[in-house]
């Protein structure tokens, strides 16, 4: 099995992006399988053009995206991705859609082929928090997520796709009092057991409680 894991450069203002340092850090294999990894501009429709051209070059059978979700405490497996962008700040060429639909030809929205909540349990087992999301939000993580699922479902029909959140580094959140952060080396750790649920899972998700009453 390959495994094609992405992070997004900087963005909003911050010097580092811990999805970023994270896939960065990544063993080259996990579980048998052989992972890549790939940096992917925090810019709309230029994020997919990328995704797309190292798709064709790794052909995985796994893409695993990862981005930062200031604010957020624990590690999050995105459930599902929208088929519309509503930036509430420029991406990083100065780009702002806003109610714009992502693909004209794809589904209203697109759920993550990845089993999400053998995802989450893996990463507690670890001692880490984890949880399952459903919203990946209206910028570039939505629009990432959202493209790499259309190109399986338009172009890679053997491949599965999905996308992970994670907070802020420590050393982002010094001068951010009250919001939650981890550390680089649980983050990375966190991402690793969730490629290995990924690799051990590939047949079936675990039926567990994750979903939310708001």
């Amino acid at each position: 099995m390959k495994i094609l894991v992405t992070g997004f450069d900087p963005f909003g203002g911050e010097k580092v992006n811990p999805a970023l340092e994270a896939v960065k850090s990544l063993p080259s294999e996990i579980n048998g399988a052989e992972l890549h990894w790939a940096v992917i501009p925090t810019v709309f429709y230029k994020s997919a053009e990328v995704l797309e051209a190292e798709i064709n070059r790794y052909q995985p059978d796994v893409v695993l995206c990862i981005g930062q979700a200031g604010g957020r405490a624990s590690l999050t497996p995105e459930r599902v991705a929208i088929n519309q962008d509503d930036a509430r700040i420029p991406d990083n060429q100065g780009n702002q859609p806003i109610d714009t639909p992502i693909r004209l030809d794809g589904e209203a929205a697109y759920f993550s082929t990845l089993p999400i909540k053998a995802m989450v349990q893996a990463i507690k087992e670890e001692g880490l928090p984890a949880s399952i999301s459903n919203t990946a939000g209206t910028f570039v993580c939505n629009h990432l997520m959202y493209q790499a699922l259309y190109l399986a479902d338009k172009k890679f029909p053997n491949m599965r796709a999905g996308f992970m959140h994670i907070p802020y580094m420590t050393e982002q959140v010094v001068n951010k009092p009250n919001i939650a952060s981890m550390c680089l080396r649980d983050i990375v750790r966190g991402i690793e057991v969730a490629i290995g649920a990924i690799v051990d899972h590939k047949d079936k998700d675990l039926k567990l409680v994750g979903g939310a009453t708001h």
